[in-house]
């Protein structure tokens, strides 16, 4: 065994003495499991087994981990964005990057414009940013090595952008769901040259990050949108399939187990509310039911003014129905708990689709969680639910955790535990199993909106203001 160690090339050792990595939001392929078997402390708090911890500014990106390096996004200033690269080990601060963001849009709390989580190789890191695009660094040395400009999203209730970018096959591969010209693309990770731009058209805004589904000898780049979860071939972008069962605003990421692929989703309102009740609700503002151009975001009144038939510069109710939306995809409100066959070609709504449950369990923002043939849920109000993968019987549904509250951060998992970070400041642990088992509520003392990350018996966990590394491990020179 000693011998075959050392047969390792030199140049694969730092691969093999890092361990293991969490290179974009939820970690590999945003499944958000940890498969290290290097345990988490029993015990942690703001004072208890705390490795270190840094106050890096605002922010609700997820930290990302690669090859010993831990990178984090924060607001340092009114127009300034800087991606932060701390020692995973001891905490000690490798390098920062500032960009400059220029004007910054409308946004809606707790949002924040240091939202997107990185996705990092072993050789770059890329962040992106709503009003630059996607920029890559050195991630050795923290200096720019390219810059893609996107045209700036636009989001008609104004929240703002949140999605982030992950890395495939030598390609960056980035979502931009926006209300105004949504679109799928593909950077090359060396140069930041374009390799393939597919636009979404049918799309609303959406915050869901790629997932890689492989199923029928095949590999492909799924995105769930409005109404559709969706399968592109990443060589070319082109669109292979959709299953038309999805509802319209899309917040939460798929995952995927064993080429089927597996999504919660819950938008505002019911089947019957489509966006119309949502447009009046948020933009007209003088409640008359009826929207005037100038009760619109000024990027969008050349959608207006499509959407206004009769040009008597207001959308009224004979026309609202259709509004700002493509008429062929009138997706509506509702909940819904999905389990999807990939590897199809074409419409496969009424083949690939495995089981549907309309509860009322699933959140509008924190992902599911599939670990060990179960589906984890968690939504605001401290409730937790969970499916057998199999079938989508339930386990058991909307129990409460114990810690009343917001919940934005995804469940994440580790060595038969389930990690769920709360807006309040708490991580709930789970155990692993058929039935509902706390096992321990831990206070953090600030806020998380953004869902942890795991490596090697660590939990990275990003408050709104810091960065803390849990860990009962002593910090390493």
């Amino acid at each position: 065994m000693r011998s075959l160690f050392l047969a390792v090339p030199l140049f694969l050792l730092s691969c093999v003495l890092h361990g293991e990595d969490w290179p974009q939001f939820r970690g590999q392929n945003a499944s958000g499991i940890s498969t290290s078997k290097e345990p988490l402390p029993e015990v942690f708090s703001s004072e208890e087994n705390v490795a270190w911890k840094h106050q890096v500014g605002d922010g609700i990106a997820s930290p990302v981990i690669m090859n010993g390096r831990v990178f984090v996004s924060a607001m340092t200033g009114e127009q300034k964005i800087s991606l932060i690269a701390f020692k995973l080990a001891d905490g000690t601060k490798l390098w920062s990057h500032d960009i400059e963001t220029g004007k910054l849009p409308r946004i809606t709390p707790p949002n924040s414009h240091a939202s997107s989580t990185p996705a990092a190789d072993s050789e770059r890191v890329y962040l992106y940013v709503s009003t630059v695009g996607i920029v890559a660094f050195d991630s050795n040395t923290g200096k720019e090595v390219w810059r893609y400009v996107m045209p700036k999203p636009a989001y008609l209730m104004d929240w703002g952008a949140a999605a982030s970018p992950v890395v495939l096959n030598g390609m960056v591969i980035f979502c931009q769901d926006d209300d105004l010209a949504p679109f799928l693309v593909a950077v090359d990770a060396a140069t930041g040259k374009e390799k393939w731009k597919t636009p979404r058209s049918e799309m609303l805004a959406g915050y869901a990050v790629p997932v890689v589904c492989e199923a029928e000898g095949r590999t492909d780049i799924v995105v769930a949108g409005s109404g559709k979860l969706k399968g592109y071939d990443p060589s070319t972008g082109k669109e292979l399939w959709t299953c038309n069962t999805l509802l319209r605003t899309i917040m939460t990421s798929p995952v995927v187990n064993e080429g089927v692929i597996y999504i919660a989703v819950q938008s505002y309102g019911d089947a019957t509310r489509t966006l119309k009740h949502a447009l009046l609700e948020w933009l007209d503002t003088n409640q008359d039911g009826i929207l005037s151009r100038d009760e619109t975001p000024k990027e969008f009144h050349e959608r207006f003014d499509a959407s206004d038939k009769n040009h008597d510069k207001q959308i009224g109710p004979e026309e609202i129905d259709t509004a700002f939306q493509s008429p062929d995809n009138m997706a509506a409100g509702g909940n819904i708990i999905q389990a999807i066959r990939g590897g199809g070609l074409g419409d496969v709504t009424k083949t690939h689709l495995v089981w549907n449950l309309d509860h009322k369990t699933p959140s509008n923002i924190a992902s599911p969680l599939f670990y060990n043939g179960r589906l984890y849920l968690v939504k605001s109000g401290g409730m937790s639910s969970c499916y057998d993968t199999k079938d989508g019987k339930t386990l058991w549904e909307r129990s409460r955790l114990g810690n009343f509250g917001d919940y934005y951060a995804s469940p994440i998992a580790a060595n038969g535990r389930l990690y769920i970070a709360a807006k309040n400041g708490f991580v709930v642990v789970l155990e692993d199993g058929p039935e509902l088992k706390v096992l321990g509520k831990h206070d953090l003392g600030e806020e998380i909106i953004a869902t942890p990350a795991v490596v090697d018996g660590r939990m990275l966990v990003r408050t709104r203001e810091s960065l803390i590394c849990v860990s009962s491990k002593s910090v390493q020179p």
